[in-house]
C-alpha cells in the first residue's frame, strides 16, 4: 500500500507505528531511506558469515519483518531460532502475516525491546530501531546485547545519523530531501514528517556509534554499509 499519511495538512501528533503506518511501512521505508534494500541484502550476506548453529538470532524492532525474513532466507546454518520483536502490536501482526508460509523457524513478540533477554545469540540487529530508544537508555541496551552474544557473534546497528560538520551536515540533508522528492514525496509530505518525527527519532553521529560499541566490549566494529546519511554498523564479539 503506497504511503500518503502526509498528504494532508492536518495537526500533527508525534510519529508512531500505528495501523496507519504499518499498513503502509514497507512502501514508506523504501521511499525514505536510501540504500534500505542494500541494508537489507547485507544482513543475508552476514548471517552466511557469523551465524551459528544451534543459536538465537533477533531482530530487534522487527517492524514488518523484512530482516527476520532476510535471515531466515539466507540462513545456511543448522537449528536456529530467529525471535523478532517489537512493541507495537499492529506491526506485530504486519510481521507474522509477511512471514507465514515463507519461513518456519521464527517467533514474533510483541514486547519492549529493553525488557528482551537476548540469550545464547550469534546475530542480533537492530535496523532503524536504536534512533527511537531514549538516548539515556542506549548503552544499556547495547551492553545487554553484548552479554547475550556468543563469542564470535555480531550485532548490527543501521541508523539514520548525523555529521558535525554543518557545511556537511547541510549537503547531506539536501541530498536525503532529493531522494525523497525523487520518490514521490511531495514537500508537504516532507515537511509534515519531519515535524511529526523530530521529537521522536534523535540520531547520533557515527563516533557515538563507536564509542557506545566499544565501550560495550566488543572487539572490532565497523561501518559496512553507507548510502548519504544512513550508515549499518557491524559490530563483533
Amino acid at each position: 500500500m503506497r504511503d500518503q499519511i502526509f498528504t494532508k495538512a492536518n495537526d500533527l501528533v508525534n510519529f508512531t507505528f500505528d495501523k496507519s503506518v504499518a499498513n503502509v511501512f514497507d512502501d514508506m521505508v523504501r521511499r525514505s531511506v536510501p540504500g534500505y534494500q542494500s541494508m537489507i541484502e547485507m544482513i543475508g550476506l552476514i548471517v552466511k558469515t557469523y551465524g551459528q548453529d544451534n543459536t538465537n538470532y533477533y531482530d530487534l524492532g522487527a517492524s514488518t519483518g523484512a530482516v527476520t525474513l532476510a535471515l531466515g532466507l539466507n540462513n545456511p546454518h543448522q537449528h536456529n531460532r530467529i525471535i523478532a520483536v517489537d512493541n507495537s502490536i499492529e506491526m506485530v501482526k504486519k510481521c507474522k502475516n509477511n512471514l507465514d508460509g515463507k519461513i518456519s523457524n521464527f517467533d514474533v513478540i510483541c514486547s519492549d525491546i529493553n525488557d528482551i533477554s537476548c540469550e545464547n545469540s550469534s546475530i542480533v540487529v537492530l535496523n532503524l530501531t536504536l534512533q527511537f530508544i531514549p538516548v539515556e537508555q542506549r548503552q544499556a541496551l547495547i551492553n545487554k546485547i553484548y552479554q547475550g552474544l556468543n563469542p564470535g557473534g555480531v550485532l548490527i546497528v543501521s541508523e539514520k545519523i548525523h555529521f558535525d560538520d554543518p557545511k556537511q551536515q547541510e549537503k547531506i540533508t539536501k541530498l536525503h530531501l532529493d531522494f525523497k522528492r525523487a520518490n514521490g514525496y511531495s514537500e508537504l509530505e516532507i515537511a509534515a514528517k519531519r515535524q511529526s518525527i523530530e521529537n521522536v527519532l534523535i540520531t547520533d553521529n557515527e563516533k557515538t556509534h563507536f564509542d557506545r560499541l566499544n565501550s560495550a566490549g566488543f572487539s572490532q566494529s565497523l561501518c559496512h554499509f553507507q548510502c548519504l546519511n544512513f550508515a549499518s554498523f557491524l559490530a563483533i564479539k
